[in-house]
């Protein structure tokens, strides 16, 4: 499931809710808009904070699941105001290369 910020200046966020229960996941984004509308989507670490500390529940697969896919949302809507990769936000890369494997269709 993806959650898509848009900010008042015409900028968008998406991020990943990686969670089976989609309904869920949905209806605690909303509850989480809640709190972001209106506020400065680019300090990311404040909000997420704030996510994290204000609710009532404090963890489960649900909640991370969600305050995962709105922090990815919101660094994206940060590189993109300052018209960077958000990795160049977060200190840069870490490696050249990357080995990955497949599975044989």
């Amino acid at each position: 499931m993806f959650v898509k910020i848009s900010t008042d200046a015409g900028i968008t966020g998406w991020g990943e809710m990686l969670k089976d229960d989609a309904k869920a996941c949905a209806a605690g984004a909303l509850e989480v808009g809640d709190y972001l509308i209106g506020k400065d989507p680019r300090p990311v670490v404040h909000h997420w904070q704030a996510i994290h500390r204000g609710a009532f529940y404090r963890g489960g697969p649900i909640k991370s699941a969600i305050s995962s896919g709105i922090d990815q949302a919101l660094w994206d809507i940060t590189g993109k105001c300052f018209g960077v990769p958000v990795y160049k936000l977060l200190g840069g890369p870490t490696r050249e290369k990357a080995f990955v494997y497949g599975v044989p269709r």
